[in-house]
């Protein structure tokens, strides 16, 4: 199977440096703004700390100079004698450029630089209602001021309080150079600056190795998504919609030389499988098939899962249905090696059916269709292998018909029951009946099971169908023999043998009919009883250990262990009708029939033979010690009515005689 590529790494490359490019841009722009942010915090820090000197002044060196009284009044001779020393003295403080006092109106009332006398300043006024208000300021930078703008200076004004009285009587304001407090802080700016870039730097490659690896995650969650989109999960072989396009792919190409062939292979009785050992081995079931079928197909073909428990194969090359079946043989030899499943071992079987290209279309589709119809055919017919042919066609879609149909029949009440009798050699008495389902079909008249019955096998309509015949039959006794010596035999299929509460179904029914029990037969082919060995068993003891009579039907067809067979609750065994019906002609015949009669007989069994015809059957069969014989010689299938009217003479008229010293069947 051809995998998808990864997308180019240089393509990738370039991607992500632009990614990295671009993420770049938002990082650069947050320190910006972060540096601004820092800038305006160390100017605010610088104007607090200048608010912070100013007060220092204010209530150390000009407030003990007045006397408290409300500057608006004027300043004294001796304050201002006061305040000129002061100045003075101050003023030759590096620390202090400008000083001056202001009245509460905020009007200058002293300066120490005699500059702006009576001069009023906004700021003054909120600072004498008791704010202190700082600002950067250039020195003579106000209005008014003389002299040429000087150095940057924190400008405060600082409500001056009388140191007598502790109310405001005017304003200081002072100027204080804000180089020495920007760099007292620059260090720690600096420091919180290259804080900030190796943040942000290192946020910046976290991004980026959460964008790598987030892309790399995308990139696998879409190599697994592609893989996804044309692989079956489970198997890891192709899906349906590679499957379809390698098809198209391959028909194209096809012609009458190089041929293409499609085949479906379904596995048989896979949902027992599931039901029995559980869907976990069931998936590790199809994983091992899986396996198989990729090492075994041949090169350049391909092998798919289209769903449940059904595979795909395009075969390419092939030079007709011959090297087809040839090629499809093999491959279900290989899944039918045994293996083991959850401790039990296993073996599986399939049916194939395939169609070929350009003969049998030239359509995906349509031969997917017609290989479907074929693999039906190999499962109802048990061929193994099956070409498609026309006639396949009419033949499926008229049992698809039945079975949509044969639910509502069953609603309906359309069935019908035939029963043929069985007689006991020995007391010449007809001890027990087989019910026989029959379709009284609105249009086309009576079907008998062959009609329907293979197709409703695979369906789970086996199961109501079973139901029906089973209380229909039973129902059926009393007015036959209200003696209640008269047994009841119904056929059981493979399916709803293996089924986890078939006993329980079949015990309520009886319970709600009210029969004895030891009146019920149920037979099983043998190939039913090979289908789940196990589960059978456990099946079919639980029956008999509630007194119902297990009968295998059809024995000699089948390849039964007498190992297996005598492990089993059976008490009759009824011999074939194809070695019954060739007895009288064909010695080898007449000795297998003998033959099962001495093994039944060894094993305890009751041996019924079918297929009984012949007046020369019945000698041969009375003389090999046969027990019960059931066939046209005694008695065709018949309904209820024809039956209970007949019953009475039927031994006496197929001519069975009581055998001296046989035993009162009562």
């Amino acid at each position: 199977m051809t995998e998808l590529s990864d997308p180019a790494q240089p393509s990738t490359r370039r991607l992500f440096a632009v990614y990295a490019a671009v993420s770049l841009v938002p990082v650069l722009v947050l320190g910006l703004v972060l540096s601004s942010l820092l800038h305006r915090q160390a100017t605010r820090a610088g104007l607090s700390e200048g608010a912070s000197e100013a007060r220092v002044v204010a209530r150390s060196s000009i407030a003990p100079l007045l006397d408290g009284h409300d500057l608006r009044q004027g300043l004294r001779r001796d304050e201002s004698a006061a305040l000129n020393a002061r100045g003075r003295l101050i003023g030759g403080n590096a620390q202090v450029r400008r000083i001056r006092v202001r009245d509460l109106d905020g009007r200058v009332v002293w300066a120490a630089d005699n500059v702006g006398l009576g001069t009023v300043d906004d700021e003054a006024e909120d600072a004498a209602r008791g704010e202190v208000v700082t600002h950067l300021q250039s020195l003579n930078g106000d209005d008014g001021d003389a002299g040429e703008r000087g150095e940057l200076l924190v400008e405060a004004y600082v409500p001056l309080v009388s140191a007598q009285t502790g109310s405001r009587i005017g304003v200081v304001e002072i100027y204080l150079p804000y180089a020495p407090i920007r760099a007292s802080i620059a260090a720690g700016q600096r420091l919180l600056t290259g804080a900030l870039a190796a943040g942000l730097f290192l946020l910046w490659l976290v991004l980026l190795g959460v964008s790598a690896s987030v892309t790399r995650a995308l990139r696998r969650q879409a190599r697994t998504n592609a893989f996804l989109a044309r692989h079956d999960p489970l198997t890891g072989l192709a899906n349906r919609s590679q499957f379809s396009q390698h098809a198209d792919f391959a028909i194209q190409g096809s012609d009458d030389r190089r041929q293409v062939g499609l085949a479906l292979i379904d596995l048989d009785r896979f949902k027992e499988v599931n039901d029995t050992l559980g869907h976990g081995n069931g998936d590790q079931l199809l994983v091992e098939l899986a396996q198989r079928l990729s090492v075994h197909v041949r090169e350049g073909d391909l092998v798919a899962r289209l769903g449940g428990d059904e595979f795909g194969v395009i075969l390419s090359g092939v030079h007709g249905p011959g090297e087809a079946v040839e090629i499809l043989t093999r491959l279900r030899s290989v899944l039918a090696e045994p293996m083991t499943l959850g401790a039990l071992p296993l073996a599986v079987e399939a049916s194939i059916g395939f169609a070929m290209a350009p003969a049998d279309g030239a359509d995906a589709e349509a031969l997917l269709a017609r290989a479907d119809l074929a693999m039906y055919v190999a499962k109802r017919e048990h061929r193994g292998v099956v070409h498609y042919r026309p006639e396949h066609d009419r033949y499926d879609a008229a049992n698809l018909t039945l079975i949509a149909e044969l639910g509502q029949a069953i609603a309906r009440d359309e069935l019908r029951l035939h029963f043929q009798p069985k007689a006991d050699l020995r007391n010449a008495t007809v001890t027990a009946i087989e019910a026989l389902v029959r379709w009284e079909h609105p249009v086309r008249g009576l079907l008998y099971p062959d009609a329907f019955l293979p197709a409703a096998e695979q369906t789970e309509l086996v199961e109501p169908l079973t139901r029906w015949v089973l209380a229909h039959a039973v129902e059926a006794l009393d007015e036959l023999d209200p003696t209640g010596e008269l047994a009841v035999a119904v056929n059981i299929s493979a399916r709803s043998l293996v089924r986890a509460d078939f006993a329980q179904d079949i015990l309520a029914i009886l319970e709600t009919s009210g029969v004895d029990r030891r009146r019920v037969i149920l037979e099983i082919t043998e190939t039913a009883l090979l289908a789940d060995p196990d589960r059978a068993a456990r099946t079919l003891t639980t029956l008999a250990r509630h007194g119902v009579r297990i009968s295998v039907d059809d024995f000699g067809a089948g390849q039964t262990s007498l190992g297996y067979l005598a492990r089993l609750p059976i008490s009759e065994l009824k011999i074939d009708k194809a070695f019954v019906l060739a007895m009288t002609a064909d010695p080898r015949n007449a000795a297998i029939v003998r033959s099962v009669i001495e093994l039944g007989h060894s094993l305890g069994f009751t041996v019924t033979a079918e297929g009984v015809e012949t007046a020369d059957a019945l000698a041969d069969l009375t003389a090999a010690d046969c027990d019960l014989v059931q066939g046209y010689l005694l008695a065709r299938p018949m309904q209820l009515e024809g039956l209970r009217e007949a019953l009475p003479g039927l031994a006496d008229a197929a001519g069975l005689r009581p055998q001296a010293g046989a035993a009162d069947p009562n």
